[in-house]
């Protein structure tokens, strides 16, 4: 498939991490999503309902950032990747989590965690009742 749909640089306060001060303070978390789909349908109707909603799916990464919290960001990105496969016309889905404030004692730019995962590895995780 090479068909994608690109949101880069979603940015939201959340309260993720393993320590009490990055649960009461929070910080900003920014999220870089690929959905691979075909967009052929789209393209011959030009009618959004025959594509994923960009915006509507920013609300529902953002309302998961913003929600409960959890430890590592690896975890974050599996919450994210579920909503990214939960339209079933999305094959493939890519996740990059960025945490540029995480707690690091050493001066960096960023620190992230890239995960992608398919239909396929979905419906297996689940038992095939996915």
């Amino acid at each position: 498939m090479t068909d994608r749909i690109t949101l880069t640089g979603l940015r939201a306060h959340g309260r993720h991490g393993v320590y009490d001060f990055e649960r009461e303070r929070g910080q900003e978390f920014v999220v870089d999503a690929v959905l691979e789909l075909d967009l052929a349908p789209a393209a011959r109707s030009d009618e959004v309902a025959d594509t994923v909603h960009y915006g509507e799916l920013a609300d529902r990464l953002v309302a998961v950032l913003t929600g409960e919290p959890v430890n590592l960001i690896e975890t974050l990105a599996d919450r994210l990747l579920a909503i990214c496969l939960a339209d079933p016309r999305v094959a493939r889905a890519t996740v990059t989590v960025h945490k540029p404030e995480a707690p690091v004692p050493h001066a960096f730019t960023d620190v992230a965690v890239t995960m992608t995962r398919t239909r396929t590895d979905r419906t297996a995780e689940a038992g095939g009742a996915w």
